[in-house]
Formats: C-alpha cells, sequence, structure tokens
C-alpha cells in the first residue's frame, strides 16, 4: 500500500489524481502478475533446481510477453490522446526494463527470505540439538554414579553394616536433588555444594573411614547459579580411579573457591598408587565421565572456563575455573 501511495505521488505530475491512480493500479496489476509467475512457477522449477541459463532466459521472455500487453492497455486507456500514444511507443524500451527489474527484485527478494528462514530453522536445530545433547550427557552422569551407590550399598548388605540405612537415606536425598531439581538449566550453587556434601558423606561410609576425604568452601556463596551435576564426574574419578584403589593413606581433598561474585575455582586432588608419569594429560586419563564433562562445559560454558589436569606418579588433581 505504502508502495502504491508513492508510485501514485511521483507519477502524478499534470495529471489528474484518478488517473494517476488508474495508471498505477494498471502498472502494480502487470508487475504482480511478474512477480507470481516468477515466484510460484520459475525459481521453484528452474532456480532452485539450478537450472539457471534456463531460468533467466525464460525470466527475460515473460518481461518480454508481459510488456506489448501492458503498451496495448495503456494504448487504449489513452485513446483520444495520440501524443501520448505515440509516447508510449518511444518508451517500450522502458517499460520492457521495469518489468526486468521487478522481476529480478522479486527473486532477489525471495533469496533474501529464504536465507532468512534457514538460518532461523538453523538455529532452532542447533538449539534442539544442543539440549538432546545435554540431557545425554547428564543422563550418562546420573546412571554411572547411581550403579556404583548401588554396588556400595548391595556389599554392605552383605556385610550386614550398620552403615547401610544411613547410606541408602544418604541416597534418597541425593535422588531427590537429581530427579526434582536437576531438570532446571541452573540450580543455585549452594544445593549443589549440598549435594556434594552428601555424596561424600556417602562416600566416607562406604570406605569405612579408610580414606581421608575433605571438602572445604572459601568465600561467600550468596545467590550463584550453576549447571546441575557439572563437579559430580571429578568426584566419581578420585574416588574410582584413585583413592579407591590406593593400599594406604587414601586421600581426596576438595576445595571450593569463590575467587569473585561470579567466577569460581574447583581443585579435586587424590592420590594413587605408584604409578610412571603420564606422558599424555588429557581427559582420557580420567575416563568418559571427564571425556562428557569436558564436553558439556564446551556446551554450556564456551569461553568460560579453563579445565586443567596434572596427573603425577602419586597424585592426580584437577583444578577447574570457571565464569558463572
Amino acid at each position: 500500500m505504502t508502495c502504491f501511495v508513492l508510485l501514485v505521488v511521483l507519477e502524478q505530475g499534470n495529471k489528474g489524481v484518478w488517473e494517476t491512480v488508474v495508471n498505477e493500479i494498471v502498472n502494480l496489476t502487470f508487475y504482480a502478475i511478474i512477480v507470481y509467475v516468477n515466484l510460484l512457477y520459475l525459481i521453484p522449477n528452474f532456480l532452485k533446481k539450478k537450472k539457471i541459463f534456463t531460468y533467466l532466459i525464460l525470466l527475460f521472455a515473460v518481461a518480454l510477453f508481459i510488456t506489448p500487453i501492458k503498451l496495448f492497455v495503456f494504448h487504449f486507456r489513452f485513446a483520444g490522446n495520440e501524443l501520448l500514444q505515440q509516447g508510449l511507443l518511444a518508451q517500450q524500451h522502458y517499460f520492457y526494463l521495469a518489468n526486468v527489474l521487478v522481476a529480478f527484485g522479486s527473486t532477489l527478494l525471495n533469496i533474501i527470505m529464504d536465507w532468512m528462514r534457514h538460518q532461523r530453522e538453523r538455529t532452532i536445530l542447533e538449539n534442539q540439538n544442543i539440549q538432546s545433547e545435554l540431557r545425554f550427557l547428564k543422563s550418562q552422569i546420573n546412571p554411572h554414579f547411581l550403579f556404583n551407590t548401588l554396588n556400595s550399598i548391595y556389599a554392605l548388605t552383605l556385610k550386614k553394616s550398620d552403615d547401610a540405612p544411613e547410606i541408602v537415606v544418604k541416597l534418597s536425598e541425593m535422588l531427590r536433588y537429581m530427579l526434582y531439581e536437576c531438570n532446571e538449566k541452573e540450580v543455585p550453587l549452594s544445593k549443589e555444594i549440598n549435594y556434594i556434601q552428601n555424596y561424600l558423606a556417602l562416600e566416607q561410609l562406604r570406605h569405612g573411614g579408610k580414606i581421608g576425604i575433605s571438602f572445604a568452601v572459601e568465600g561467600e556463596v550468596n545467590g550463584q547459579m550453576i549447571a546441575p551435576l557439572l563437579f559430580v564426574p571429578f568426584l566419581e574419578n578420585s574416588f574410582k580411579h584413585g583413592a579407591s584403589k590406593t593400599i594406604d593413606n587414601g586421600y581426596v581433598n576438595i576445595k571450593l573457591k569463590m575467587l569473585e561474585q561470579e567466577k569460581i575455582q574447583l581443585t579435586v586432588e587424590n592420590n594413587k598408587p605408584d604409578t610412571f608419569p603420564t606422558a599424555n594429560h588429557t581427559l582420557k586419563s580420567g575416563g568418559i565421565g571427564l571425556v562428557n564433562l569436558d564436553r558439556r562445559l564446551n556446551i554450556l560454558y564456551p569461553k568460560k572456563h579453563h579445565l586443567s589436569i596434572q596427573d603425577s606418579p602419586n597424585v592426580y588433581r584437577v583444578i577447574l575455573d570457571l565464569t558463572l
């Protein structure tokens, strides 16, 4: 509508308003025919099928076919005005050029709209893929921990240990957190810390005090939010591949340090049996859990984290710097 009004204003000149309106209606009618033929037939059947040369020939042919019909209509409208009719014949190449420009303009607009639609669909698909991958990675964390804990409970029940009921209560609290609160994108850091405390208490019970376990929180925990279950693979790794296999004086030390309001540092250190130094300090030394965690960190905190692994003959240390 705006385009129509603009054409009327530009073309009015010495003509009356009504005559100009009728002329522009005729113009827009023929432009619309060219545009719809282009959008509904030429582009789908030729341009999108990479038949570019054929498409261009047909586009010029459509403009060439429409031009004399349009001139005939205007010639009929200007009946009785020989001067205007002669002017139409003198300017027929301008009519043809205008038709071609309108056709190419609709092609360009269609290409832009297709590109924008493709970008929008790709963004939606990427978001869906990221969410699916996060759910998959998180699902690899939860069952892994659950199976380990159930094995521990089974071992305690075989020994008829008095610690079995307490470990079941701790597991119940942790499962409640995992099932009902970890579905959110982020959870309060305080709840994640409470989960870690439950986890360590469970491990302490499971090992019967044979392993020294310490957990220190430095700085103020005040409303920070974090992705749920982000630290669990570090803890699992320290017990599964380190302290649990140490013959004497095993230990696991965890320190969570608030560097700033939105920056934290997690350090997990455990001793291990005597081994030769690892030449390649990659996540592979920590098993699939740390590999998945690294992938999850790259999705959730791109360029906002740094993961360092120090693997010496007797000590395994992981340091995670994270900007929330």
